[in-house]
């Protein structure tokens, strides 16, 4: 940490640095950000910006950015606050950073904080005659009632920009030309992949742009939780992702926990790896099932669910619950295990194994499957970094980014796995990325069993000393884990009540949040 610390004042003097954390936090003013940010981005080889958090502090408005460094795996914070509090501005760096285009507009969504030099400053998820910003404290929710009439194809965009003496001016623009031709796709629901609509620009048979909108399914959740105490903010971790659901909760409760400075008992721990990495059996079990469905196998898909009926067993029998589980909690589990939990998991792992092969042999190989998928849809390894697009998609570009290896936590170190990784990035690959992934869940529910029976059946599930009233130190904690469908954050600032400050949960799709 003191070498980065030296190497960003050396570069930046302005920058202050702060290594006492878990990581570095750099806090700098916007004039110098976008010259800092290029030496992040250029020189320190920080080339993941994995997310733009809006902030509110009592005396400022800003953001704070999460970034890796590809190479090293090492993460940075940055807290940029911008000049005048009521009207901030920040400059851009999605020149830099092209995921930034998106992140930046969702900050502006809800916070109003402009960006000079973005090429598109307009709402990414509210109506665009929204009256406030929802998560500011001071924004009152009787401004905008409810509309039923329908919403409008606006192609009003905006941009600011600044001239050499430092004004800023804004510049009207339109999403689509007059004279383009626009076809409307959706709201719609296609089975259980999620609401979406987008509105496409065509030149005959080729599209030209894509304009996404994204509002349909944001919850709020970041805003609720700022009314809530820790364990009640537990409950929506889980409901974001009903596929990751275990993971999610299990990263908020390691977050709350790194700040309480408590120690969780060494089977507990277990016990939660255990069940991330059925809930990652099941994800796939489900990928694998409506991929081959949208492709016309039907036989395929209900293969799948066939072998996800085992994962729900396992949890229907010690969590009480097949889908919103609610099991993890801050300082371990909330019940052991039931009594025939490793036989079942062992079960489970010998049936997935096997039928593995007869997936495989129904649909990989099939020549219908083949030509639909190979060289079809290619994310390159430079596209997912810019994109910040992790988990199996980025791993089936060449990218080595499972968290669980490049930043381990709870007890991945004591396990034997290897990182599935293809080259490709064509739709075949993100395909045998989760296939072979499957593979290497079973691998550790296995070691995971023996280690279980070693320390024997009973124990702690949970521990001791968990405080009834959670007070959480003022500061500022990060966590991250691999969910199902890539990396999952989880970002706690706290004043020293029982609230949280802001809680911001950086997922996959922005949509979940």
């Amino acid at each position: 940490m003191a070498d980065i610390e030296n190497k960003i004042t050396q570069l930046c003097p302005q920058a202050q640095v702060d290594t006492t954390g878990e990581f570095p936090l750099v806090t700098v003013a916007d004039a110098q950000w976008h010259d800092l940010a290029r030496v992040l981005k250029n020189e320190l080889h920080y080339d993941v910006l994995s997310a733009v958090v809006g902030m509110e502090w009592p005396d400022a408005r800003g953001c704070v950015y999460y970034l890796t460094n590809t190479s090293t795996h090492e993460l940075l914070h940055v807290k940029v606050t911008a000049p005048d509090r009521e009207n901030p501005r920040l400059h851009t760096v999605c020149d830099l950073w092209p995921v930034a285009n998106f992140q930046e507009r969702e900050v502006y969504d809800f916070f109003g904080i402009v960006f000079i030099g973005h090429p598109d400053m307009r709402r990414m998820f509210l109506r665009n005659d929204w009256v406030g910003y929802p998560l500011r404290k001071d924004y009152d929710p009787a401004s905008n009632p409810l509309r039923l009439e329908d919403e409008t194809n606006e192609d009003y965009t905006c941009r600011w920009v600044e001239d050499e003496n430092g004004n800023v001016k804004k510049v009207d623009g339109k999403v689509f030309e007059d004279e383009e031709y626009v076809v409307n796709v959706g709201p719609q629901h296609p089975s259980t992949h999620g609401v979406m609509r987008y509105r496409a620009s065509l030149d005959g048979e080729t599209v030209k742009k894509i304009d996404v909108v994204s509002g349909y399914i944001h919850r709020g959740i970041e805003k609720m939780c700022e009314d809530l105490t820790y364990p009640q903010m537990l409950l929506y971790t889980e409901r974001m992702d009903y596929m990751a659901a275990h993971i999610n909760r299990h990263c908020m409760c390691m977050c709350v926990e790194k700040a309480l400075g408590l120690e969780v008992p060494h089977r507990a721990e277990l016990i939660r790896l255990m069940m991330d990495e059925l809930m990652r059996l099941s994800s796939h079990l489900l990928s694998y099932g409506c991929l081959t469905m949208d492709q016309g196998a039907t036989t395929a898909f209900f293969y799948g669910f066939r072998e996800r009926e085992l994962i729900y067993d396992i949890f229907d029998r010690t969590c009480g619950a097949r889908m919103s589980m609610s099991y993890s909690t801050i300082g371990g589990v909330v019940a052991d295990v039931h009594e025939d939990f490793v036989k079942d998991v062992r079960h489970a792992c010998d049936v997935i194994e096997k039928n593995l092969h007869e997936y495989h042999k129904l649909f990989t190989g099939n020549v219908i499957a083949v030509n639909r998928m190979k060289g079809v849809g290619i994310l390159t390894k430079q596209q997912a970094i810019d994109y910040a697009i992790t988990g199996p998609s980025g791993r089936a570009s060449g990218w080595h980014c499972d968290v669980r290896k490049t930043n381990p936590y709870s007890l991945y170190n004591e396990f034997d796995f290897d990182e599935v990784v293809y080259e490709n990035g064509d739709s075949m690959d993100r395909y045998m990325v989760r296939m072979k992934e499957m593979e290497q869940c079973i691998k550790i529910l296995r070691q995971a069993c023996d280690k279980l029976e070693a320390e024997g059946l009973q124990g702690e599930y949970c521990a001791p000393k968990v405080p009834k009233l959670m007070k959480l130190p003022a500061g500022h904690w990060y966590q991250q884990v691999e969910a199902s469908r890539g990396a999952f954050g989880v970002y706690i600032e706290s004043d020293g009540n029982t609230k949280p400050v802001r809680n911001p949960l950086r997922t996959k799709p922005l949509k979940e949040r």
